[in-house]
């Protein structure tokens, strides 16, 4: 999934794809890159970012969804917790609503993407965006987020949406201190439980800049790095903005993987090595 943030504040771009003309020269990019999916949002949510009024958010993302639409073959997913904003974006062409409050902050979503029959990408979140990254705790943060997706998924159920279309989504960096992220990468295959795919979101993150003391525009190495862990450790939809250098080096992790583990004698002595 390729990222386009038609926002002003951006944390990666600092709004730089903010004009309607180059987020979708950066879609056309990223579809010729190998996107599978072009993920369109209106509306910052980095930590203590304010919420945009829904006009304004459609008014972003719907010149950029259209053109999309009839210039590429790719699927395009809306980044909303709006539904009048999900809903004209479906209309506009988009087949999969990314809602990181998992249908918690619009009542309307979940009745929405059921009579639309878009996919649905529930995030685990903690408050809100402006108030995620105050203090978040958790007592065990694999289980409260598995508990908590595991609750959405049979709400989105319960207004008739199939689970055969949902998507999780562990919410990194959202409401998580560095330990947390860490814990939830090293531990995606307890998600893939559900039988629904799984999504990390760990491009660039604040959590690689703490682990590297990098800003965003440094942090392509450790976003990488994070990506091809996170499908080693049963992710199967990677949420990046470098779709080219991060699809390489999963097609060469995956490669790797297909072989068969040999083990072998050492010279000398009967301890084995993998080979």
């Amino acid at each position: 999934m390729g990222v386009i943030n038609v926002t002003p504040n951006s944390f990666y771009d600092g709004g730089f794809y903010f004009d309607p003309a180059r987020a979708i020269e950066r879609g056309l990019v990223l579809a010729a890159e190998g996107a599978d999916i072009i993920d369109v949002g209106g509306e910052s949510t980095k930590p203590g970012s304010e919420p945009v009024p829904a006009d304004e958010e459609r008014k972003r993302v719907l010149p950029v969804i259209s053109a999309l639409r009839e210039k590429t073959g790719a699927l395009i997913s809306i980044d909303t917790t709006k539904a009048e904003v999900a809903e004209a974006a479906i209309a506009a062409g988009a087949s999969i609503v990314n809602d990181i409050s998992a249908g918690r902050f619009d009542s309307r979503m979940l009745p929405l993407v059921s009579g639309s029959g878009s996919g649905l990408i529930l995030m685990h979140m903690k408050g809100t965006p402006k108030t995620m990254q105050i203090n978040p705790y958790y007592e065990d943060v694999l289980a409260e987020v598995k508990a908590f997706l595991q609750e959405r998924m049979e709400a989105a159920e319960a207004f008739g949406i199939a689970r055969e279309r949902l998507i999780v989504d562990p919410g990194i960096g959202f409401g998580k201190r560095l330990e947390d992220n860490l814990a939830l990468l090293n531990n995606l295959d307890a998600l893939t439980e559900f039988g629904r795919p799984v999504m990390a979101g760990i491009s660039r993150k604040s959590f690689i800049g703490k682990i590297l003391n990098l800003d965003p525009p440094d942090r392509l190495e450790g976003t990488i790095a994070a990506a091809v862990m996170a499908i080693l450790r049963g992710a199967s939809l990677l949420r990046v903005h470098d779709i080219k250098a991060v699809k390489r080096a999963v097609a060469v992790a995956e490669a790797i993987l297909e072989q068969k583990r040999e083990f072998l004698p050492l010279k000398g002595s009967q301890k084995p090595y993998v080979h």
